[in-house]
């Protein structure tokens, strides 16, 4: 039994933190586990053309992981077939849970090869990437994470073909590509995509045609956009019959959008702890980037988090523009301990 089928055991709805590139490497992770943990963690995305190449090295990064994020999916994109399934081997070999397909990512430096939410334009190609994919994984759960259509909704034909496709889950992102994250998301078409795999699943059990196979398989259903925590999250589930919900911005205004706020009877809006408590989960992410990289990523990348942590309070400002002016990590570890 993957992890997946273990999901669907458990009470409804399980919570993902989506893959977010630049954002959601290990040490993201690790603080968003230490502030309220979803039930599945997602790697950043990793291109599959680097697999096998002397650029490799600079971009595994992207893979590392701890012991205690599991269970974790790495996130891959790309069109070379036989890249993926070189890729997929060496996640295999790393001890990953799960492998995700992005053909939701909008980027137009991206979508101009042909590759991600690009595929929802080609699923002729989409087919061959998932069928390859799955072959490569074995016994390790494929999923795809997209939208709900390129230029137009095609929620029936896109969403329809995708769940013909014997996948373990299906992350639904519920906007087009050319809708970016500009308009809110349409829950109403991930609903429909929930009762297209009911009807399938239904219709399949009827018929004894073994070709029909992938119908029978009941892909999980994962809801993604605009979700602002876990009580958001289970109202919309409830509503649409989505198995899963996944957050994404929602992250960075509330690192507690994962708590139950029945666990221990505590604040599930980080903006209402303490001060120094919100400071003290920027020195630890501080000190954890510190450890996990070294040298290796450059410090800038870490600047880009000081929003989350220093905001809503008086002075907050200042202090976020003091921080962003320094050049090393351990002088922004030493105005964080001297408040703290």
């Amino acid at each position: 039994m993957n992890f997946w089928e273990k999901l669907e055991k458990l009470e409804r709805p399980f919570f993902c933190l989506a893959p977010m590139e630049d954002v959601t490497d290990t040490c993201f992770r690790q603080i968003v586990m230490k502030a309220s943990r979803p039930d599945v963690f997602f790697t950043e995305f990793m291109n599959i053309e680097a697999f096998g190449t002397k650029g490799e090295d600079k971009v595994i990064h992207r893979l590392k992981y701890a012991k205690k994020e599991h269970p974790i999916v790495a996130q891959i994109w790309g069109m070379d077939l036989r890249k993926y399934i070189l890729g997929i081997k060496k996640i295999k070999e790393l001890g990953f849970d799960g492998v995700d397909i992005n053909m939701a990512c909008p980027e137009k430096r991206i979508i101009k090869n042909g590759a991600c939410s690009a595929l929802i334009k080609d699923p002729a190609f989409a087919k061959e990437i998932i069928l390859i994919a799955k072959e490569a994984a074995g016994d390790m759960p494929v999923s795809v994470k997209t939208r709900i259509g390129f230029n137009n909704i095609q929620t029936e034909e896109w969403i329809g073909f995708l769940l013909t496709m014997g996948l373990d889950a299906l992350t639904i992102h519920g906007r087009t590509r050319k809708e970016m994250s500009k308009v809110p998301a349409h829950w109403d078409e991930i609903g429909k995509a929930v009762k297209m795999r009911n009807e399938m699943i239904k219709a399949n059990e009827k018929s004894n045609d073994k070709s029909r196979a992938n119908l029978a398989k009941k892909t999980l259903i994962i809801g993604n956009g605009d979700i602002k925590n876990r009580e958001h999250g289970i109202e919309m589930a409830k509503k649409y019959g989505v198995d899963g919900i996944m957050i994404g911005r929602g992250i960075f205004h509330n690192l507690l959008a994962f708590k139950d706020a029945g666990t221990d009877g505590l604040s599930t809006d980080f903006s209402a702890l303490p001060i120094k408590k919100r400071l003290k989960y920027a020195l630890d992410h501080l000190k954890l980037f510190d450890r996990t990289w070294g040298d290796a990523k450059n410090y800038e990348d870490m600047k880009k988090f000081f929003k989350m942590y220093i905001i809503g309070f008086e002075g907050a400002n200042d202090l976020r523009v003091k921080l962003m002016g320094t050049k090393k990590d351990e002088e922004a570890r030493k105005i964080l301990e001297e408040l703290i």
